[in-house]
């Protein structure tokens, strides 16, 4: 549907500009003056005051004060509500927009909080549900849009089934659905029906985007819309990119936003599922996780001894990625992967507040061997994933290259609780071969960091 400006009206009494001061301490008196308004000046050099659309029927008119009632048109909002907290803003408009129909129903079901991506305002899945919203027709969303300054709005539904994560969004108020979003000095731009942006992953982005990656290759494996292969990329330093993602609009918006930020040129994506293997190797291929409605985008990674650094970065889990990662791996220097995992606390420890830890934490330094900024409080049943994560990837590391190799904890990060009891975590582990490799006559060659 289109955007089109519905003028708004207010009840208002108009009156001499003698009798202004008098009507409004009245009105203020009786409760019955519309604050969210300023005065306004009527043809003929009367004064209008708005008053609460609600409260009509409760108004009296004094006789000793001449004043007749009248709309105003396009009212000019007042200090105050400029002022207004936008959750606020919004309860107010629609009330003065249902009158004597709002209830307390309607009041439960305003959403207090949204996702703004650029001038699109995305609703929350349970708002304006109750039956009498669909009476109102555009007009309801054109009010939502003005109180909250956006020009188009859409609505979050459930997540769809399938690997890809796809989401189910509703455009309520406009036509294009490309929106661009700014963290950290990066843009990013996507289709909000067909792509998922996580806005409660910032502090991993910015912590990304303070690694020392400086000169090194970058394999991210579950790339999306570029949300870490960018600040790897634009403020990491990272001299190469190799971007892998299964969701064709996912890849779209990736191609878009790699050109957006200007580093194109050191980054090349990969389309399709980074975690099938080929038969030939040995396995039976993985089966495509794509939605049924969906095009199957399976294909074979064929990048190995490439990166200084993985990023995986798909949660519930990236296990089934972890021998990618350990094949995609510098085999003569190894690296670092980023692992993030959902990570669930035992019953037994869920006496311990959140954000506390119990007895027996574990702390790690971060990335680099300076001085941590903040004390992470590291709790057991975290430690123990990360333990166990470093052993598997390690009997991996030795099984693919037949010889021993270390595997190093060097930090822990919690990136948000995710539900009751269960943290997105991410574990920084470095990976390195413990014997000296026999030189070759190519070893002196570095790999091709393009993979090509």
């Amino acid at each position: 549907m289109e955007t089109r400006d519905v003028p708004i009206s207010v009840p208002a009494l108009a009156t001499e500009p003698r009798f202004a001061q008098r009507l409004r301490e009245h009105l203020e008196a009786e409760q019955l003056l519309d604050k969210c308004y300023q005065l306004q000046e009527m043809p003929g050099g009367r004064v209008a005051l708005p008053v609460l659309e609600e409260k009509l029927s409760l108004l009296s008119l004094p006789q000793e004060m001449p004043c007749g009632l009248v709309r105003i048109q396009d009212p000019i909002p007042s200090r105050a509500s400029r002022r207004r907290a936008p959750a606020r803003r919004l309860r107010d408009e629609l009330r003065r927009l249902l009158g004597e129909s709002w209830s307390e129903e309607l009041e439960r079901d305003v959403p207090r909080a949204w996702q703004r991506h650029g001038d699109l305002v995305l609703l929350s899945e349970d708002s304006f549900r109750a039956a009498p919203w669909e009476k109102l027709g555009p007009a309801l969303w054109e009010t939502v849009a003005s109180a909250l300054g956006a020009r188009r709005l859409a609505r979050r539904g459930r997540v769809l089934p399938g690997g890809m994560r796809c989401p189910s969004v509703t455009l309520l108020l406009g036509q294009d659905p490309w929106v661009e979003h700014v963290d950290n000095g990066i843009r990013y731009t996507f289709d909000v029906t067909k792509c998922m942006f996580s806005p409660g992953n910032i502090t991993e982005k910015l912590r990304v985007a303070s690694l020392p990656c400086s000169g090194e290759v970058l394999v991210d494996l579950y790339a999306g819309i570029g949300y870490f292969t960018l600040p790897y990329l634009v403020h990491a330093a990272a001299a190469f990119a190799h971007a892998c993602e299964w969701n064709s609009h996912a890849v779209e918006a990736l191609r878009r936003n790699l050109v957006l930020n200007g580093v194109q040129d050191r980054c090349r994506v990969h389309h399709g599922d980074s975690r099938e293997v080929s038969a030939a190797a040995g396995h039976a291929p993985h089966p495509c996780r794509a939605s049924p409605q969906l095009p199957c985008l399976c294909f074979q990674l064929e990048l190995r001894d490439v990166a200084d650094r993985v990023n995986l970065g798909l949660i519930p889990s990236s296990e089934e990625g972890w021998p990618v990662a350990c094949r995609v791996l510098k085999k003569g220097t190894g690296g670092v992967l980023h692992i993030h995992h959902n990570v669930e606390a035992l019953p037994a420890e869920r006496g311990s507040p959140e954000g506390s830890s119990p007895d027996g934490e574990a702390q790690h330094p971060m990335e680099g061997g300076g001085k941590e900024t903040r004390r992470a409080r590291i709790r057991p049943e975290w430690q123990r994933w990360a333990e166990a994560t470093a052993a598997r990837i390690r009997g991996l590391l030795a099984e693919l290259h037949g010889q021993p190799w270390s595997t190093s904890i060097l930090h822990i990060e919690v990136v948000k609780s995710y539900a009751p009891h269960v943290h997105h975590l991410v574990l920084d582990l470095e990976c390195r071969p413990t014997l000296p490799t026999e030189p070759t006559a190519s070893s002196s060659i570095p790999p091709d960091p393009t993979g090509r």
